[in-house]
């Protein structure tokens, strides 16, 4: 490995370490539904947003709520810190995954098409300065 490459590998390395973050893959909810709940929270502090997403209705509140604790684990497993206090949701995002496509019996012999969306999420956790 060259010079230069082996520098890049290393800073990627150490900005690797400085993450803090969590994934689902294939939600069984469409992502237009998990976005709505994503939004309510992105930029939140993490305490609020387990307060938020506690009391929310939605059903996507419990897959994110289950995504924030685990990104606060490895927060806590990279740092060795139980403090969360300076802790907030830096990035959110929620992109499409999977569709399966179905089909519904319909009047007259026809099927009409049914698309149930999945997504995948990823949860990024920073520390305020």
């Amino acid at each position: 490995m060259g010079k230069r490459k082996r520098e890049r590998a290393d800073a990627l390395k150490a900005d690797r370490k400085e993450r803090y973050q969590a994934g689902l893959n294939n939600v069984p909810t469409s992502p237009r539904k998990m976005r709505l709940v994503a939004d309510l929270v992105r930029g939140m502090d993490v305490a609020k947003a387990l307060f938020v997403l506690k009391l929310h209705p939605k059903h996507a509140s419990n897959r994110l709520e289950k995504l924030l604790l685990s990104a606060i684990a490895n927060y806590t497993g990279k740092t060795g810190e139980q403090n969360t206090d300076g802790l907030y949701i830096k990035e959110i995002m929620v992109d499409g995954g999977r569709t399966l496509r179905r089909l519904q019996t319909a009047p007259q012999g026809r099927g009409y098409r049914l698309r149930k969306r999945s997504n995948h999420v990823a949860l990024e956790l920073a520390v305020r300065n």
